[in-house]
């Protein structure tokens, strides 16, 4: 279930760049070559402090999310742990 990401502590994947862009942003893997779109602003907000926060969602919170939106964001950082734009960090650091 998505909602259990939202204790995991997550990190961009350090092989990402992040384009800002008007909708948000273009997240590219230049490992993988993918590239993704984050299409609303919040997206790109939590994303690039993910590393600076204990969990998804004190990242959320951090980034002043209302929590009613936290189950919507926990899917969408689902997906972007498929993609390889977002990972879970290493209990080692």
């Amino acid at each position: 279930m998505a909602t259990e990401l939202l204790d995991r502590a997550l990190e961009l994947d350090p092989q990402v760049a992040l384009r800002p862009e008007p909708f948000g942003a273009l997240a590219y893997h230049y490992g993988n070559r993918r590239l993704v779109f984050l299409k609303h602003p919040d997206m790109v907000a939590v994303a690039s402090h993910l590393g600076e926060h204990p969990s998804l969602a004190a990242t959320l919170e951090a980034c002043h999310v209302a929590p009613s939106r936290w189950p919507s964001f926990a899917t969408a950082f689902e997906s972007l742990i498929t993609s390889e734009v977002v990972r879970e960090r290493s209990s080692t650091g």
